[in-house]
């Protein structure tokens, strides 16, 4: 179906997801979010898919956060369901099957902060600028991010992102823990767009379950967790994609 605040491409088993709101600076309206929704849907579901890449290139934002002039009259109901309505999308990111990149090409604020937490990957270009300004309005995010944040870049770091509003540059993000890279401006995409592919390449199946057990060790202690990985270790030698490609990899060493 057309979308009417996004684009969607497919290359080498990854699909890009491009916030494109038709403004210099693309906002988490309602529409964005239930289109985000129906984009992450149709790409799980698809097979010729192995990874998903999320940005706002080759604009000068990744996501500004929610649209403050869609906000402003909300009733205390409405902002709860417009929360909920970006927890939904997501819990649905976190819960995906396939590895999720979110590609931070410039300015990254409030929401789309928290949009950017629920990938698995970050990689941020060095035009990054990165905040959690809702003090200055006088809000607080809905969408989890004092939450998740602190378990990222621990609560000392988050405290001061939330109480200051303060923008943070990429380097700044980097020492944080925030974002897993950093790249300069003019190789940005090209080193997004083969890291994405790379990842695409491997085995579905180990991504699904490494993701699982990598985002229950936050609610399971050691000894379930590791009882868990093995349960889930041992299932994968049954698959026939397992056996390939562990004899792929011995065919290449002999030679």
């Amino acid at each position: 179906m057309p979308y009417k605040k996004l684009k969607i491409e497919i290359k080498n088993r990854v699909a890009y997801i491009l916030l494109d709101s038709g403004a210099r600076f693309n906002k988490l309206s309602i529409t964005t979010i239930r289109e985000l929704k129906q984009a992450f849907a149709g790409l799980e579901a698809d097979d010729n898919v192995g990874c998903i890449v999320i940005t706002g290139y080759p604009g000068e934002s990744f996501a500004a956060g929610a649209d403050i002039a869609q906000m402003r009259d909300f009733t205390p109901a409405e902002a709860f369901a417009f929360g909920e309505l970006g927890q939904s999308l997501f819990d649905m990111m976190e819960s995906s099957a396939k590895p999720i990149i979110g590609a931070l090409n410039g300015i990254t604020m409030g929401g789309g902060v928290d949009l950017a937490l629920a990938c698995d990957i970050r990689i941020a270009s060095e035009s990054l600028m990165i905040a959690h300004p809702g003090a200055k309005l006088g809000i607080i995010t809905g969408f989890c991010g004092t939450q998740k944040l602190p378990r990222l870049v621990g609560k000392n770091r988050a405290r001061e992102i939330f109480m200051t509003s303060d923008p943070y540059s990429a380097q700044d993000a980097l020492r944080m823990g925030l974002v897993n890279r950093v790249c300069a401006v003019d190789r940005f995409w090209g080193d997004v767009t083969d890291f994405a592919a790379g990842i695409a390449r491997h085995s579905a199946d180990a991504f699904r379950y490494a993701k699982k057990l990598v985002n229950a060790s936050e609610d399971v202690d050691l000894k379930n967790g590791c009882a868990m990985e093995l349960g889930i270790f041992s299932s994968l030698f049954s698959s026939e994609v397992t056996c390939r490609k562990m004899k792929d990899f011995l065919d290449r060493k002999r030679n």
